[in-house]
């Protein structure tokens, strides 16, 4: 019997074909992974280059992909190599997928929002830029991430909000259309000209070179209120330009009507004074 402690009787007493074999094994294994790794690299950057030149996908979501495939090359890689060696891969396919089912449930709120994530990229309800309202949260979209997005508000204040309550609610996008309809409503006294008060923003609509020619400028009385008739102007002006049309508008549509002698009257109430057996009482 021989002594396998002697590592000179045990190298003789290794055959030289087994040597073989194994060594290829071994260079076999190395190629697999050299190459592997190569694939997964040159896919990775296929996939990012291809998906970056389309305006359909977002930077961030080709990149995620792109990333995403590179693992999955290389997990399959892993397994060729340990498949090389003769070591059953069917047990470790097995413990890897109970792992990723243990991990899922473990971070499911987190997985919800890059899932959520991937779908605001995808379908892209807005943009970096665009300013957007989702039940509350509000501000301009600085940036979209696999799990949060980052806004500011009008105020300069920094928002966070996960992915999936984006994903889940309603989303208001103000940049979304090119174009937004501006309403000036200037409450007028019932003694005043109607007529001579809607002729009078229209004048002002005229004068005013952001409006949009279509739809054209329109005058209405928009209603009767308790102390004013509500005379409206709405015209369409580029959506960039919207707060300054409206602020300057606003303004304009005061100064007018002061020099057209037309009032913007006050919040009134009238007061009916009964006298009965000379207690006085008022009725409003």
């Amino acid at each position: 019997m021989q002594d396998l402690s002697d590592p000179v009787q045990l190298l003789k007493s290794i055959e030289p074909g087994m040597l073989i074999r194994y060594g290829l094994e071994f260079v076999t294994a190395v190629v697999i992974l050299v190459v592997g790794l190569i694939v997964a690299k040159l896919v990775e950057r296929l996939i990012r280059r291809s998906l970056e030149r389309t305006s359909r996908v977002d930077v961030t979501l080709a990149r995620f992909l792109a990333k995403a495939a590179n693992y999955a090359i290389l997990a399959l890689v892993l397994i060729m190599v340990l498949a090389q060696f003769g070591i059953q891969t069917t047990s470790i396919i097995a413990a890897l997928g109970a792992v990723g089912i243990a991990i899922g449930l473990a971070l499911q709120g987190t997985l919800s929002n890059v899932a959520a994530g991937i779908m605001l990229l995808a379908f892209r309800p807005f943009k970096i830029g665009d300013y957007i309202d989702a039940s509350g949260v509000e501000g301009t979209v600085q940036e979209i991430g696999l799990f949060i997005t980052e806004l500011k508000s009008a105020d300069g204040v920094y928002r966070v909000a996960p992915n999936r309550q984006l994903w889940d609610t309603a989303i208001i996008n103000y940049s979304r259309n090119p174009s937004r309809r501006v309403e000036i409503a200037v409450g007028i006294d019932y003694g005043d000209d109607v007529d001579k008060a809607c002729a009078l923003l229209m004048d002002l609509a005229a004068k005013e070179k952001r409006f949009l020619g279509d739809p054209a400028p329109m005058t209405f009385v928009k209603s009767l209120d308790d102390s004013a008739v509500t005379v409206a102007l709405r015209a369409w002006t580029r959506t960039d330009d919207y707060w300054s049309v409206l602020w300057d508008m606003t303004r304009a549509a005061k100064v007018a009507c002061d020099e057209a002698g037309i009032s913007i009257p006050f919040p009134q109430r009238d007061v009916h004074v009964y006298s009965h057996g000379g207690v006085v009482a008022g009725v409003e």
